[in-house]
This record gives structure tokens, sequence and C-alpha cells, in this order.
């Protein structure tokens, strides 16, 4: 596989998005013993599905890419991003959906603030575009590309699928590559396939 800069995957649920940065992150890894890969995981377990959901994903990723650490970043990815970047470590940040999730919707903790954190939220994604412009070594996004559908009843499912059409816009202007899963099927949608 070709390492670029930076690559965005996108795809729907269950395309195929996580197994190819695994992928990516294996071939990394087996190119040279002073190589790393870094996972940051942006999932939170808030339920019992999420749970299991989460444990599926880490035995997948021990399988598929044993070396392939994992970091949990659920808020602050540009400062995980900053912390594990290295010359000679690939970062995965998987996803950019939860990513967002995290920020915009009112979880347990944050149950009396009811409000997206809008301000906290422009200050987080404009460090993680700053990070972006010259990351140390490779990074590999995942995201769900999730405005193929109908559009959604309900205000606040509107405005999420709209902020997350404009994180991926975002990202892909940012990434050196990009590329969509389709029925585990990896489609070159800008750079070098």
């Amino acid at each position: 596989m070709n390492i670029v800069r930076s690559e965005l995957i996108l795809g729907g649920q269950k395309s195929g998005k996580s197994r190819r940065a695994e992928a990516l992150a294996a071939d990394w890894l087996a190119r040279d013993a002073a190589h790393q890969a870094v996972l940051l995981a942006t999932g939170q377990a808030h339920d019992a599905e999420m749970r299991a959901r989460i444990a599926r994903h880490q035995a997948d990723r021990r399988e598929r890419a044993p070396r392939l650490q994992t970091v949990d970043a659920p808020l602050d990815l540009a400062a995980a991003l900053r912390q594990c970047s290295a010359a000679q470590t690939l970062v995965v940040v998987d996803c950019l959906t939860l990513w967002l999730t995290n920020q915009r919707m009112p979880w347990a903790e944050k149950e009396e603030q009811k409000q997206p954190q809008t301000q906290d939220w422009q200050a987080q994604q404009a460090l993680f575009f700053e990070f972006l412009e010259h990351p140390p070594g490779p990074v590999v996004l995942v995201g769900n590309e999730i405005g193929l559908g109908v559009i959604p009843l309900g205000r606040e499912v509107r405005q999420f699928v709209d902020a997350l059409g404009l994180l991926n816009q975002r990202a892909a202007a940012a990434c050196e590559r990009v590329t969509l899963m389709v029925a585990g099927l990896p489609l070159t949608v800008k750079g070098r396939p």
C-alpha cells in the first residue's frame, strides 16, 4: 500500500473504513522495525452495546495490526495528535464522526448543558486543522459519509449531518489523499491510489 502524508478514509457504516486504516498501519509497521503506529480512538462507551462494539473493534485491531497501539482521545484530538505524532509514527484517527458527536451531543456528564459547545468545537477544529497542515509523520483519518441518504427529521439531526459534512469537506481539502470505501473496496477520490 502507498502511504501518504495524510489520508481521509470515508464511507458508510461497515464499509471497510477501519479495516483499510488498520491495513495501512500494518503495512507501515512492516516496512521498518523503527516504525510505530498509534490509533487515536474517539469512541466512548456510554451503553452496553457501545462497550461491546468497542471491545469487538479492539479485538479486530489486535488481530489485523498487533503492534498498533491505542490511545483514547474522545475530545481533545489536537492535543493527542501533537502528543503521539512523530516522523516514524503513523497515526490513525478513528473516527472523526464520533469526535464530532462527543463535541456536540449532551452525554451524561454534559446533561445540564443541553447545548452544543460551539465555541469549544470551533477552537478544537482550528487546532486540529492547524496540526494537519504539517504533521511530523503520516496521518490517516477515518470518518463516516452520512449525507447520501434522505434528509433526516429533526433540527438537531439535520444540524449534525450538516456539521459532519462540513468537517468532512475541510478534512478532504487538508488531506493529500481521500478514499471512499464502498462494500469493502477503496475508491480513490483525491490523490494517487
